[in-house]
């Protein structure tokens, strides 16, 4: 009986190398290695110009094809005073903005704020937000996590041939995880 609960025993922890690689491959699919995007240069895509909401250009800093999904990482070349997001919904991710030049005007739930230079705002999932640039031009970093469908949602957007009406803008958010709630956000 003891000589059983010892091999038993053995064969057990004999096994956990192999259960420990095995998770170790499932689990880094990809080698990882660290990489540099160049000032005023985007990661992937090239420079996205955006139609519909505003015609800011975004380049990819961080995609998230770089991180299995984590994070993504945008920076917002804004040139489009007055104009901005209509106020919106992410079901499933939290976004951050840092405000690198200008200024903007924000909605996060019932909550407005002014943002200039050097500030920076979270808007969690499942609230409501919009925003709009106030200053002639800016530029703001974007983080989405997880990254979710935003980069698609960007490059589709970008890749139209035309101006989408408002039906194929709610449902190009609806394709890629958001909904539209209400209209864009005036300057007060």
């Amino acid at each position: 009986m003891k000589r059983k609960i010892f091999i038993s025993n053995v064969l057990t922890l004999a096994a956990i190398p192999l259960v420990g690689k095995s998770f170790d491959k499932q689990n880094n699919l990809k080698i990882r290695k660290g990489f540099k995007t160049n000032k005023g240069e985007g990661r992937l895509h090239g420079h996205i110009k955006l139609k519909g909401v505003n015609a800011n250009i975004l380049d990819v800093k961080l995609s998230g094809t770089d991180t299995d999904g984590n994070i993504a990482v945008f920076e917002q070349t804004s040139l489009s005073q007055g104009k901005g997001t209509p106020l919106h919904i992410h079901y499933a991710q939290d976004e951050m903005f840092y405000v690198l030049e200008g200024e903007y005007y924000f909605r996060v739930g019932d909550d407005k704020y002014h943002l200039s230079t050097g500030d920076s705002i979270f808007l969690p999932m499942k609230v409501p937000h919009a925003w709009t640039q106030v200053s002639e031009k800016g530029k703001m970093t974007v983080t989405f996590q997880p990254a979710g469908k935003m980069e698609n949602f960007f490059v589709t957007l970008a890749g139209l041939d035309h101006e989408p009406n408002h039906d194929e803008m709610a449902k190009l958010f609806a394709d890629n995880e958001m909904q539209i709630v209400g209209p864009p956000l005036k300057i007060e």
